[in-house]
């Protein structure tokens, strides 16, 4: 396969883990790295990797949760939702039990629900917790974003 001049966008993931008995409930991690703050775990996807299996793989680094992906959510793909570079994020829905742990490149992970969630929040992460919780609410996903 040969190298050409175009720049594209970089797939990643992103996940939005309710416990299981704790309707409501989201896990959010505390980054260690650049950019700082709180996010939705998640993180590139490796070459050659199902989007499924890196949300799967993700969780488990940066949460130490084994999670049951539930439905996929929305894409998210906004060229300056990372200012490290142009991304396009597949979000998945999923359970799990368990406590959270930060571990990888998470800090810390928590347990946050629409009305205690930390600041500040990074990337794109408070627009797609937002229309999670719309979501929840009404049933309706959110629209395709320009």
């Amino acid at each position: 396969m040969s190298e050409g001049p175009w720049k594209n966008p970089v797939p990643t993931v992103d996940l939005l883990i309710e416990l299981d008995g704790r309707p409501g409930s989201l896990v959010v991690i505390e980054r260690a790295g650049e950019p700082r703050g709180w996010a939705l775990p998640g993180g590139f996807v490796d070459e050659g990797e199902y989007l499924a299996d890196a949300a799967v793989r993700e969780a488990k680094e940066e949460t130490g949760l084994d999670v049951t992906l539930t439905e996929l959510f929305h894409c998210y793909s906004d060229p300056a939702r990372d200012a490290r570079k142009h991304t396009v994020s597949t979000v998945f829905c999923a359970t799990a039990r368990g406590e959270p742990r930060g571990s990888d490149d998470a800090a810390d992970a928590i347990v946050v629900t629409e009305d205690t969630l930390p600041a500040p929040l990074v990337f794109d992460h408070a627009t797609i917790i937002a229309d999670y919780f719309a979501y929840r609410r009404t049933g309706k996903r959110p629209p395709p974003r320009r």
